[in-house]
């Protein structure tokens, strides 16, 4: 955290030995909540994801419904099937988009209000 606000820092590689008192009692539980925390804390690339997803699957209907106009041209459709599957995948990939884009703004938000300087003023230099 401490580079995400601007100060200097530095890598310290060490060679970490072996556990000595046996088997951690950190449980699995208490680990996937401490790796959702840090996720979800530190960034809003899941927010982006979500988002990214929902226009995805409402281009993915878009092409289906292109492929089935032109199968139904064709000759070779089920009735009804082609609307349903498709209503079905746009209305869905809207529904996801849209809380995508809310998501992104609480994230923007978010990130707001942890006051995080925009940069560091390293040295002032006098002009006299």
């Amino acid at each position: 955290m401490v580079p995400m606000v601007g100060f200097k820092s530095a890598i310290v590689e060490y060679e970490r030995s072996e556990r000595l008192a046996g088997e951690s009692k950190y449980p699995l539980k208490k680990m996937l909540a401490l790796a959702w925390e840090g996720i979800t804390s530190l960034s809003t690339k899941p927010i982006k994801i979500v988002t990214r997803a929902g226009l995805v699957i409402f281009l993915i209907s878009i092409i289906m419904l292109i492929y089935f106009f032109i199968r139904f041209l064709c000759g070779a459709t089920v009735e009804g099937w082609a609307s349903l599957a498709v209503s079905i995948w746009a209305i869905g990939g809207l529904q996801i988009l849209a809380i995508g884009i809310i998501g992104e703004y609480i994230g923007k938000i978010y990130m707001e209000t942890k006051r995080r300087p925009r940069f560091i003023v390293e040295e002032y230099l006098n002009d006299d």
